[in-house]
């Protein structure tokens, strides 16, 4: 696909927002991330401040853009109504291509990002939808890598279930390769790492890295959903946040692999050992 009009990079300071828009501008493309506040330092990117609860930052967003990686509200059960209209405005002024973030976990009309995966399908002409399993970054730059480092487990509500974990890094560039290909993916990708794991194995793999013991602490799904409660997460978020993990534990729902990451991008994608090898300092014990 030509490198005419710019790419908008919603979530352009989120995990796989970041990686996506630095991986593009790398590449060539002129890239305008989006996100609420201003461009972070040392970014050579064009930068609006953008916010889903604010239609008049919509429109300065979109001038001159014909794809966008789309990064919705966190949060927010149904966020539908308020993405829907901005992609109707998007298709209005010429936008072609748009790829969702979604979530392994979440199917095409599931919750929180069900309805617009379904709506991409619908009205927008070249299409993807990534749904990743649980992110290896939530190891450091997420709350279990806080855990980690301050006392030593992981608390989850996961039980022995497995989950495929995967590199944030490897997601991006699906994303990359869904926004840039000549031929459109149209398509939702399901996106793994190599092997699935439980939390209890993960914490193995990292510690045995880190040179400390990492344990799991299994809690009931009603324990996780009020201590995310207790922390300002409204309780319809938190439940479904808790119930994932409860569908983990009782269903198998992110006990899988799959050949994504090598199919779209012709690399296999990393595995927790070598994540874990690579970020070991993180852990290490001052």
């Amino acid at each position: 696909m030509p490198k005419n009009g710019k790419i908008l990079v919603t979530g352009g300071r989120g995990k796989t927002g970041s990686r996506i828009a630095k991986r593009l501008t790398d590449l060539g493309y002129a890239v305008r991330t989006a996100y609420r506040g201003t461009s972070a330092p040392g970014s050579t990117n064009e930068h609006v401040t953008f916010d889903w609860f604010d239609e008049t930052t919509f429109e300065p967003a979109l001038k001159n853009v014909d794809k966008i990686y789309l990064v919705g509200p966190l949060a927010v059960m149904d966020p539908s109504k308020i993405m829907v209209s901005f992609l109707e405005k998007a298709l209005r002024v010429g936008v072609r291509r748009v790829v969702l973030l979604s979530s392994a976990s979440v199917p095409e009309e599931g919750p929180v990002f069900g309805n617009v995966h379904k709506a991409i399908r619908q009205l927008v002409p070249e299409w993807a939808v990534l749904r990743p399993s649980y992110f290896m970054q939530n190891f450091t730059e997420g709350h279990h890598g806080a855990q980690i480092n301050g006392d030593g487990v992981m608390i989850t509500a996961t039980g022995s279930g497995q989950v495929g974990f995967v590199d944030a890094d490897d997601i991006a560039e699906v994303g990359v390769r869904a926004l840039i290909d000549e031929q459109p993916h149209n398509t939702d990708h399901v996106i793994t790492g190599p092997q699935s794991l439980s939390y209890a194995e993960a914490g193995e793999i990292i510690g045995a890295i880190a040179g400390r013991t990492i344990k799991h602490v299994n809690i009931s799904t009603e324990e996780l959903a009020a201590g995310m409660v207790k922390l300002g997460m409204t309780e319809d978020y938190a439940y479904f946040l808790a119930g994932l993990d409860e569908a983990i534990r009782l269903h198998g729902t992110e006990d899988q692999v799959t050949s994504t990451v090598e199919r779209v991008t012709g690399r296999p994608p990393r595995s927790l050992n070598d994540f874990a090898i690579a970020h070991a300092s993180y852990w290490k014990q001052k």
